[in-house]
């Protein structure tokens, strides 16, 4: 089911920006409490960069299995979603804005690049905000700003919606794709043959959500979730955590950041996503349909939602048959286990979800690969 080590991915041990001393020690500590064979998913795409940037898996013991999970917003994004970007940015009197790491997303025939170099009014900007100063002062236009992230963009965006109504614009409108992280981890845990056991999820995204969904995960599937950070001996201490989870028997959350991560989370910014969103099911790229899997803008404030503002016409092919994406997300296969992975599967031709963004599991993959082979 999985591949061997790759040695390509490999990196220089004396690599000084890594203390290599530390990191052994921490992972004699692991190999001293694993007594049996165990498969843990980090789910977020820094920690999986992370472990990959660090070749943090040679110091980990053989019986130890890490697995990379969907936690890539933009590879969750559904390609009718990217392909509806595109035709909204083509549509007369349309400023459509973004962040420069979308204007090169792939849709099913081009990207908003292509569509800026053809004449679209295609702006990058840096913020939600950004684009409402847009529309206050081109009341003439129709200003959409195109956003994609989990929970630690939401609230951003939420504001950016509830400012746009308190002041009365008409001409702001939020084209999003928000995936929740908690609903994507309890699609994974009762995938049937999951060989995943525990998981290390993202730090940053807990700060906002909180870790009382995450209690509620442990106790129902029976598996530990460890909240990390991202550099490597985050990582390396979250997977000791779980690591020791599992061998006691006992399922339960344990936050490295106790101070900054409470249960309940930034209520504030809670609320006010809460005022503007929902939590509804939806479509993940490459996983298909996920209960309660992401958010939907309220039906009070739909005259800002680009969905339902905008008819265009879209019709967006499918990922190859041959992508193995779906299971590298519910980590039951690694990308080299992919027929099509590094051959014509690439990042200037992606075939599935886990390779269309530079934070996906197989863009990550062949990045090092290519950047550390001889």
């Amino acid at each position: 089911m999985f591949a061997s080590r790759d040695e390509s991915l490999e990196i220089d041990p004396q690599d000084t920006r890594l203390d290599v001393r530390r990191v052994e020690k921490i992972a004699k500590k692991i190999a001293s409490a694993a007594s049996r064979p165990w498969t843990i998913m980090e789910v977020c795409a820094g920690q999986t960069r992370t472990l990959l940037e660090y070749d943090l898996r040679r110091y980990l013991p053989e019986k130890l299995r890490l697995v990379h999970g969907p936690g890539c917003a933009i590879c969750a994004t559904p390609l009718a979603t990217i392909d509806r970007a595109i035709a909204i940015s083509q549509l007369e009197n349309v400023v459509f804005c973004c962040s420069g790491e979308l204007l090169r997303l792939k849709g099913s025939d081009c990207d908003l690049l292509e569509m800026k170099a053809r004449g679209a009014d295609v702006r990058v900007v840096h913020s939600p905000l950004d684009s409402l100063t847009l529309a206050r002062k081109m009341p003439d236009k129709k200003v959409v700003f195109f956003t994609i992230g989990f929970e630690t963009k939401v609230e951003l965006n939420a504001l950016s919606v509830w400012q746009a109504k308190r002041l009365g614009l008409k001409n702001f409108y939020l084209l999003y794709s928000h995936p929740c992280v908690s609903a994507v981890c309890s699609r994974v845990l009762r995938t049937v043959d999951t060989p995943v056991k525990g998981i290390l999820s993202p730090g940053d995204v807990c700060s906002v959500t909180g870790t009382s969904e995450y209690e509620r995960l442990s106790q129902k599937y029976g598996a530990p979730f460890v909240i990390t950070g991202y550099q490597p001996f985050d990582l390396l201490e979250g997977i000791l955590s779980c690591v020791k989870f599992l061998e006691s028997g006992k399922s339960g959350v344990k936050s490295q950041y106790e101070r900054a991560i409470s249960r309940d989370g930034n209520q504030q910014a809670k609320a006010l996503i809460s005022e503007v969103f929902e939590v509804k099911d939806r479509e993940w790229r490459g996983i298909g349909n996920v209960e309660r899997g992401g958010y939907r803008m309220k039906s009070e404030f739909a005259s800002y939602d680009a969905f339902s503002q905008f008819e265009v016409d879209v019709k967006s092919r499918a990922d190859s048959p041959s992508c193995i994406s779906n299971q590298i997300l519910l980590g039951l296969k690694v990308p080299t286990d992919c027929p099509v992975f590094g051959n014509s599967c690439h990042p200037n031709s992606p075939q599935g979800a886990t390779m269309v963004s530079n934070q996906g599991t197989c863009f990550t993959y062949y990045n090092f690969r290519h950047n550390h082979s001889a």
